[in-house]
């Protein structure tokens, strides 16, 4: 039996629709969950209004946490109170194209060199001189052009889990065998629309596959479902790749603010041999393996990773 245009219009509407979201609270939900308080404000950058969060004392020393994709700053919320008790202001911004942050319809403003201007914009517009910074996955790779093209803005850095981009660049083994998904992300309209069916059931299967049981239970899955139907950010978040995808800039990759690269052992999206690679550009930092954890560690282990983080920043 043919399909009539009608019919597959009306299979396409459903498919979208299966992906329909209420808004959801994700500040007062992590707050009931952690027990600290949570600020919420949005922040001009330039002509990009971000949504950030906040924790931790006003006087404290400020500390930029960048997530990755296909998260929002929800997936920090662990860490971030850590460092809130322990005395540090935090900063969680989400990036543009994500949850309640300003959606550039153009590919070409997700840049690497844009996305970094924007949390050296963010430090600035918030009144500091300069903050301590960590970044994953895709948000690892905004803190390292961030640290390349504004130095001066970060005083050290963690990056978990995404390896420097000279280093990726270089890369013929492991990192290239599992960029499938990169590639897929590309493309323009149906990643975001496939990502939408059975109520975003591929996203939902891929982080639960690729974690530690009992990482994404359905009550947070749920933050995650909304911030990804927000006001089509599943298809700006997916034009990070896109803007991305030949991004290349002459300019010297070496780092020499001082920082750490934490490495959990299975993680499926980036390599060891990238991680070890990675140092070679770091001219005053050093790697942390751990021995348990995946590429979701920030959420797998919060306890941990904001310990990671108070220790590293807390010593000169």
């Amino acid at each position: 039996m043919l399909i009539t245009p009608m019919v597959l219009l009306v299979i396409v509407v459903i498919g979208y629709i299966s992906g329909n979201q209420p808004k959801r609270h994700a500040v007062a939900f992590a707050q009931k969950q952690l027990g600290i308080t949570l600020e919420n404000r949005q922040v001009m950058v330039g002509e990009i209004s971000l949504n950030v969060i906040f924790a931790g004392p006003k006087d404290g020393k400020p500390v930029v946490l960048l997530h990755g994709y296909p998260e929002f700053w929800y997936a920090w919320r662990g860490p971030m109170a850590e460092l809130a008790k322990a005395g540090f202001r935090v900063i969680v911004p989400d990036q543009r194209g994500y949850n309640d942050s300003d959606k550039p319809t153009r590919s070409k403003s997700y840049r690497l060199d844009i996305l970094a201007g924007d949390i050296a914009g963010l430090i600035t517009a918030l009144g500091y001189d300069k903050a301590y910074l960590s970044g994953h996955d895709f948000g690892g790779l905004v803190a390292w052009w961030t640290l390349i093209l504004h130095p001066e803005k970060i005083t050290k850095f963690v990056v978990f889990n995404k390896p420097h981009p000279q280093a990726i660049r270089n890369d013929d083994g492991k990192e290239k065998e599992i960029s499938w998904y990169r590639t897929f992300l590309r493309v323009p309209w149906i990643p975001g629309y496939v990502g939408r069916l059975a109520n975003w059931f591929l996203l939902v299967k891929n982080l639960q596959a690729t974690s530690l049981p009992g990482t994404f239970p359905k009550e947070h899955m749920q933050q995650f479902q909304s911030a990804w139907d927000n006001n089509g950010a599943i298809n700006s978040m997916g034009a990070w790749y896109r803007a991305n995808a030949n991004f290349e800039m002459t300019v010297d990759n070496n780092i020499s603010t001082p920082g750490l690269f934490v490495l959990a052992p299975d993680d499926a999206f980036s390599s060891k041999s990238m991680a070890l690679k990675s140092m070679q550009y770091i001219e005053n930092g050093r790697l942390l393996e751990l021995t348990e954890g995946t590429h979701w560690l920030i959420q797998e282990k919060p306890k941990l990773v904001g310990n990671i983080l108070i220790e590293f920043f807390k010593n000169k």
